[in-house]
């Protein structure tokens, strides 16, 4: 791995020269070595300077993990514009909100993708589309490309398939396209991500090609990825984590990236055997997933070295479980956020499971990890307050937002994240929750994430969320919305009972739920936060 950074395609270039036969992407029939890689998004890059897009010019992508994102979104870096994922949850008066905010040129998506039909919903009830065109609604939009369209030729509705978008590239010059890059910077925004929305309306994050670079080399070298690492990807490339600890960290290693449109045990288990996967990421319900499935003794998993997961509690037990039944020999967890690159912390494998399973680890190299108090001044070890973080995997800011930028990040650099948490001596920080999700029981603080851990730890619960209710006497209390394994089949009250007695057992009283609710799934986002706002009692 080299250390000179300079930007994303910079990168694919020299992954491109040093790598050239080894394997840079798997998806079904998609065999792709990184000298190929690389051949593939410069001819996307060709085919969007044909399309006319400049430097600088942003371009949505709305579709779901695959090697068509990939190429995609190297694609449009490389002819020097701004990569917008779009969330595949989003519905179409947020797409549009999103991409009027960015003021999109173009927009690659996948229409086909779950029924969802993003071309309808961007169009809503807007005038009839044209060539030129195609969204109405959204008269930046010059170009759409539909992945999931067959056929050469562009429709009479101004829509391109890829095959005929990228027909178009033998009309530009390859060296343009040395050119776009050799004009790019490291302090170039390279991306703006938005964030999920799950406490505010979504803002646009935007992340320099240097500050994505050094943070996945870090986060790359602290969790051990290596050259030749079979990295299957169930976390979506539309969020952080999956675009930078993802495809980003798989460039600046040379390992093989292996995409999962959407997340199905047979489909993951079937994939580790098949492809031998070596490193597998994702959310705790991910693993409990696959010890839950019944033929998980059917599959070899023995090849998965590594598995990293972002939570800020997970059970010894769940982490035990994925050592000792799936034979994941190295099991670390992060802390980070859209803002800052999505790492600001990094959990090692050798720091031992209770470590691993109630901290989030130490800061990155080069960054600073601070708890501030209510006066923004620092608090010593073993003090919870505010979370805030300083360095180069900070953003630049929100997009063409400077009032939230300033909320965010204050005049000397630190990003305030509104997460609640504390450090030990050692520097490791633990998550209590997030600020605006704390509640008040007859004036003490209650934070939800410390009774969701407890909760957790009972073997009928598969997942729980708990949030503050209004209670006349106490002002608020506790409502635990519980989903449970799925070998479970008892009864729901005698189960209520239980968790009253297993929290009273293990919980001061004003921290105890005062009512539990039995529900099939809690509703997430598509990067896997719960979306504790629809939980209503």
């Amino acid at each position: 791995m080299s250390d000179v950074l300079t930007t994303i395609p910079a990168l694919l270039r020299q992954a491109a020269q040093d790598a050239a036969e080894l394997e840079a992407l798997v998806d079904g029939d998609v065999r792709m070595t990184f000298a190929e890689l690389d051949a593939a998004v410069t001819r996307f890059a060709r085919a969007a300077v044909a399309h006319g897009l400049e430097p600088g010019d942003r371009v949505i992508v709305w579709a779901p993990n695959s090697a068509d994102w990939v190429i995609s979104a190297l694609g449009v870096l490389a002819a020097g514009g701004v990569l917008c994922p779009v969330n595949t949850r989003f519905r179409g008066a947020e797409a549009r909100s999103v991409i009027a905010k960015v003021r999109a040129t173009m927009v690659v998506l996948d229409d086909a993708f779950l029924d969802a039909h993003y071309l309808a919903a961007l169009r809503g009830d807007g005038p009839s589309p044209a060539i030129g065109r195609p969204v109405p609604l959204l008269p930046s939009v010059r170009t759409v490309v539909d992945l999931s369209a067959t056929g050469p030729e562009q429709t009479d509705d101004g829509v391109w398939s890829l095959a005929g978008f990228t027909a178009l590239a033998d009309e530009v010059d390859p060296e343009i396209i040395d050119g776009r890059i050799a004009a790019l910077a490291p302090e170039s925004v390279a991306d703006i991500l938005f964030t999920s929305g799950t406490t505010g309306y979504p803002k646009g994050a935007m992340v320099s090609h240097a500050s994505n670079l050094r943070v996945d080399r870090e986060w790359a070298r602290l969790v051990g990825l290596r050259r030749g690492d079979r990295y299957l990807m169930v976390n979506p490339f539309f969020h952080s984590f999956g675009y930078r600890a993802g495809i980003l960290a798989c460039l600046l290693m040379r390992a093989t990236i292996i995409p999962v449109a959407v997340f199905a045990v047979e489909t993951v288990l079937r994939l580790i055997e098949q492809e031998r996967v070596t490193v597998f990421p994702g959310a705790p319900t991910v693993y409990t997933s696959l010890l839950e499935h019944p033929d998980l003794g059917t599959y070899d998993l023995s090849s998965v070295r590594l598995a990293v997961t972002g939570a800020t509690i997970v059970p010894v037990s769940l982490l035990r479980r994925m050592r000792e039944e799936l034979g994941f020999r190295d099991v670390i967890t992060a802390y980070g956020l859209t803002e800052t690159c999505g790492t600001a912390t990094v959990c090692p494998p050798d720091a031992g499971l209770e470590r691993i399973s109630t901290s989030c680890g130490r800061a990155i190299p080069g960054t600073e990890l601070r708890i501030a108090g209510l006066d923004g001044q620092a608090l010593p070890a073993g003090e919870s307050g505010e979370v805030l973080v300083r360095g180069y995997n900070v953003m630049s800011g929100y997009f063409e937002d400077p009032v939230a930028t300033a909320q965010a990040i204050d005049e000397d650099g630190w990003l305030h994240t509104g997460d609640v948490g504390w450090v030990d001596e050692d520097g490791y920080l633990r998550i209590t929750d997030r600020i605006k999700d704390v509640y008040m029981v007859g004036g003490f603080n209650v934070y939800p994430a410390e009774v969701e851990r407890v909760l957790s730890e009972h073997p009928a619960v598969f997942d729980v969320a708990v949030v503050g209710v209004p209670d006349a006497r106490m002002g608020e209390v506790g409502s635990a919305f519980v989903q449970t394994v799925p070998a479970w089949s008892g009864d729901e009250s005698a189960l209520i009972d239980e968790l009253e007695a297993w929290c009273r057992e293990r919980l001061a009283n004003f921290k105890r739920p005062r009512s539990f609710t039995v529900v099939p799934a809690l509703p997430r986002t598509a990067s896997g936060k719960i979306q504790k706002f629809k939980l209503t009692r």
